[in-house]
């Protein structure tokens, strides 16, 4: 059967600009790092894809190796997009990087303008488009000159494979760099995609201060710290998490040190009315500088959950106050 969209789909979600460029992102992305590969279920993330735009998730975030395997996240995003989207490919924002290894050889990885530039012709194939809206340089290269991944960038954008130039996992100096070459070459850096949460926040440390001075937005990655930030984990680890699936980012031997503060969280959460998993997305959203969090999510109730959260976007002082005590223990 034919999908045919919500029309109620952009009643509830709010949008924010980009830093100080005209582009505005939802609240919450969908991010397809994981549960999009070739070892999911296709079915299941096409469901997750359906209604996301539904809720008004306009933002789909890929990368060149998405999976596993590598590219088979953008392969089945290129056919959800056939069966699904393409209508509405002009009410989508879909981003990809390149960066990580993807191919053997010195040119399968990294910063190199032959790296990015070829990577990026490859996920326009396996994506089936014509474009992209967002490029990311995934990481910064210590061997290539910041000048040349930053004109690989511009180069992308001024061919019309991207309407807009991105980098994630930039420290501050770095970052800052950056955005002075890329404003130099006339294709201003639109967004910076760092990790971010209440367990991971190096980014309070100067980066945020340089994307504000900088007009940059911030769409932080891994807002649930893999799934720590969830209810999943307060009786150690169940069967079939993130930390016990073996080529996950998560270890057992980071959740057994966090769990009381978990605990002690998800107090506060429930307090709220809200779970430990929407409390920490929203949490992010308090600072202005925070353009849209970027979820994963392994089925649809769990992301209806997670965009349930925008329901209660406020805090009180006490209950920051609280929650700083607890991380800083």
């Amino acid at each position: 059967m034919q999908y045919l969209a919500d029309d109620n789909r952009y009643s509830e979600m709010p949008y924010h600009k980009c830093g100080k460029w005209g582009l505005k992102l939802p609240a919450i992305s969908l991010g397809l790092w994981h549960n999009f590969g070739g070892v999911d279920v296709f079915e299941n993330g096409r469901a997750m894809c359906r209604r996301a735009f539904d809720l008004g998730i306009t933002h789909f975030d890929l990368a060149n190796n998405y999976g596993p395997p590598p590219g088979s996240a953008e392969e089945n995003f290129g056919k959800i997009m056939q069966l699904d989207l393409a209508p509405y490919r002009d009410e989508l924002i879909i981003s990809t990087k390149a960066g990580y290894l993807m191919w053997p050889g010195p040119y399968g990885e990294w910063g190199s303008r032959k790296n990015l530039l070829s990577s990026l012709n490859q996920s326009l194939k396996r994506m089936n488009l014509d474009y992209v809206d967002i490029f990311y340089s995934h990481r910064p290269d210590p061997d290539t000159p910041l000048e040349e991944t930053m004109m690989a960038l511009d180069q992308a954008v001024r061919q019309g494979k991207a309407l807009y130039a991105g980098i994630s996992n930039y420290p501050a100096e770095m970052a800052a760099k950056a955005s002075k070459i890329l404003k130099e070459l006339g294709t201003p850096c639109l967004i910076h995609q760092p990790k971010y949460s209440m367990f991971e926040r190096w980014v309070e440390g100067g980066l945020l201060d340089v994307l504000e001075k900088e007009g940059i937005g911030c769409i932080p990655f891994s807002p649930l710290a893999q799934g720590l930030l969830t209810n999943k984990y307060l009786n150690g680890i169940p069967e079939g998490s993130r930390a016990a699936k073996s080529w996950g980012f998560l270890k057992p031997d980071q959740v057994a040190p966090a769990i009381e503060k978990v605990k002690k969280l998800n107090e506060i959460a429930l307090q709220r009315e809200q779970t430990l998993a929407q409390m920490a997305l929203v949490w992010l959203l308090k600072d202005s500088r925070v353009t849209s969090v970027l979820i994963g999510a392994s089925s649809v109730p769990q992301l209806d959950d997670n965009v349930a959260a925008l329901k209660n976007m406020k805090f009180s002082l006490e209950e920051l106050q609280a929650i700083e005590m607890i991380l800083s223990d």
